[in-house]
């Protein structure tokens, strides 16, 4: 069974549920640093990760998903692929954690931090993948779509609008990497020669 495709529909079907029909859902499950331990929110941490702030924010992340998960999945099989999915939900909110915890209103959602880790982890086994996104008329390069992905996503934190939790980018992203560097660090191998030619 693929935990990939599981995690891609599931994330779907709750963050449309929760947009068009049941909003209280994404109340219930925004993470809230402020409340996390005073509140003992735990479960934000994972729950956030199914919800989306808006439709364009859904699309997004699951066209990223789309293009990098399912290999990582094939490459690394599916309970890695989980294990992964579930530690960068939850590890990718530390940023976020740190930065807003003194903040009472603050709160976001979203699947960017794992997303990302993913991203990042597909591509250091994947480096020569590229992806299309409509309007542009050529592929995009993998490894040059997480370095724009990263760049915007450090720009969109510092302008802290909505609810995308935009830190959660740059924590996801390491997270990738370092799952890698534990789990199978000869991949790396792989990268440097494909990096260096």
């Amino acid at each position: 069974m693929s935990i990939a495709l599981i995690i891609f529909a599931v994330t779907i079907i709750t963050s449309l549920v929760g947009l068009y029909a049941a909003p209280q859902l994404i109340e219930r499950s925004l993470f809230r640093p402020y409340w996390f331990l005073r509140r003992k929110q735990y479960a934000t941490l994972i729950t956030s990760g199914f919800m989306h702030a808006d439709l364009p924010h859904l699309i997004f992340n699951m066209v990223t998903f789309w293009f990098f998960g399912f290999q990582l999945e094939r490459t690394i099989g599916s309970v890695a692929f989980g294990v992964l999915y579930v530690l960068s939900l939850a590890l990718s909110e530390l940023g976020t954690y740190l930065k807003h915890r003194d903040k009472p209103e603050y709160a976001s959602l979203g699947a960017s931090g794992a997303i990302t880790a993913v991203l990042f982890a597909s591509i250091v086994y994947h480096p020569e993948q590229s992806l299309f996104i409509l309007p542009i008329p050529f592929p995009i390069p993998g490894p040059l779509y997480a370095v724009l992905f990263v760049a915007y996503s450090w720009y969109s934190a510092r302008q802290n609008r909505g609810r995308i939790n935009h830190d959660a980018h740059l924590g996801g992203a390491l997270v990738g990497l370092a799952f890698v560097l534990l789990t199978d660090p000869g991949a790396y191998s792989g990268l440097v020669r494909s990096v260096l030619g």
